[in-house]
């Protein structure tokens, strides 16, 4: 048994280590072409790196997680972060920053899992309440640092190292945090019932068909909705300025979208305790996100694009808190941390391919055949996810 973490520990850390990692995405594809003279295939490149060791940390942190202690572990995922970040202080150039970015992306996944798999020790508070603040506070911390980014990395005359030194002060702060506040209480057994755990482990830990269809079938869902989201962070930044519309406008819409998640996840809070149908939410949620590209399509004016983003982050909203809270309802206790993993696993796969494939299909046909790919497999994982969630949703286990 796990004595679990006070909330508002847990979210202040969430804030921390989004608003330290939010320094860093924005410039990684300017900071590559402009100040090291590499080729935006190559930064490219590197943002895959990035997000593929976030897999993997992601994946080794939700197993590590199930079976050791998770502040020992977190700690060691903030060592880790923090060395890496004070050596990108000091050596930033070419190849070092691409090689020490990858290490970057690989712990910011280990502690973005590990984040989501204490979540489902939260005591005192629903599941879907607690994975809406941490959503929440994630976004929270996007906010501030993107509307800080810009003025530092000019103030700091277009070197990264000042953000990275920053990035790792706070990474300093939140390792104190979790020394004093993330402690968990495990009950150590003896050996006997060491071995009669083993002896039943596989019993104890395989979950139901149901549990397992619909888990793995959110999981493939994940990835297509990342795929199509990434393009709105992305590709679409050159669509957005081929209109005569300038990168500041482009990147306001992001303000915008930080803005109406820190304003509306509070408000989801309460309707989820209304509405207690959370397949239904997934779905309305695909939907949303479905409609900003067909918006797309008749997007001219900038208008148009602010009305794509608003429709865009309802649908998210609706969506990405739901998803783990569900997966959190449909896995057994000494599994939460491993799907917790895999969750956050997926989601890193489709943004880590998402913009690479939005820019083969735009290179063979052109942004409105991309819209309408978008859509279309969006509506297909409406359909597909529908029919296996209505299908298994009477039959699962919740934990």
């Amino acid at each position: 048994m796990k004595k679990g973490i006070k909330l508002h520990w847990l979210l202040f850390g969430v804030f921390l280590v989004n608003f330290g990692n939010s320094f860093v995405w924005p410039l990684t594809t300017v900071y590559i072409h402009d100040q090291l003279h590499q080729s935006l295939t190559i930064a490219g490149l590197v943002i895959l790196c990035y997000s593929g060791a976030n897999v993997v940390g992601s994946y080794i942190a939700g197993i590590l997680f199930d079976r050791y202690n998770p502040r020992t572990l977190m700690l060691e995922g903030l060592v880790g972060a923090i060395a890496t970040m004070f050596i990108l202080v000091w050596r930033s150039g070419w190849p070092i920053y691409p090689i020490m970015l990858t290490l970057v992306g690989f712990f910011n996944g280990w502690l973005v899992t590990l984040h989501n798999s204490y979540g489902t020790m939260v005591q005192g508070h629903d599941g879907r309440f607690v994975f809406n603040m941490i959503y929440f506070s994630n976004n929270l911390g996007m906010v501030f640092a993107t509307s800080a980014v810009g003025p530092l990395y000019q103030y700091s005359h277009n070197q990264v190292g000042p953000l990275f030194l920053l990035t790792g002060l706070l990474y300093l702060l939140f390792m104190g945090i979790v020394y004093k506040f993330y402690r968990v209480h495990v009950e150590r057994r003896n050996d006997e019932a060491i071995n009669a755990d083993e002896m039943q482990n596989q019993q104890r830990t395989k979950l139901p068909m149901p549990n397992l269809q619909i888990i793995w079938t959110l999981f493939m869902a994940l990835v297509v909705i990342w795929i199509t989201y990434s393009q709105w962070s992305s590709n679409m930044s050159v669509y957005v300025t081929n209109h005569n519309i300038s990168m500041t406008l482009y990147s306001l819409l992001w303000t915008v979208n930080g803005m109406m998640v820190v304003i509306l996840q509070p408000l989801m809070n309460i309707v989820n305790q209304y509405i207690k149908n959370d397949y239904g939410k997934i779905y309305v949620g695909i939907c949303g996100i479905t409609l900003s590209f067909i918006v797309l399509l008749f997007a001219k004016q900038y208008i148009w694009f602010v009305i794509g983003m608003v429709v865009l982050t309802l649908g998210e909203v609706t969506v990405f808190p739901t998803v783990p809270a569900v997966v959190d309802q449909l896995s057994p206790k000494d599994e939460k941390g491993r799907y917790q993993g895999l969750l956050n696993a997926f989601i890193s796969f489709g943004k880590a391919v998402g913009p690479a494939l939005g820019g083969l299909v735009i290179e063979a046909f052109s942004y409105k055949p991309l819209f309408i790919t978008c859509a279309v497999a969006l509506i297909l994982v409406v359909i597909l996810t529908s029919f296996v969630l209505e299908r298994n949703k009477k039959y699962v286990t919740k934990y």
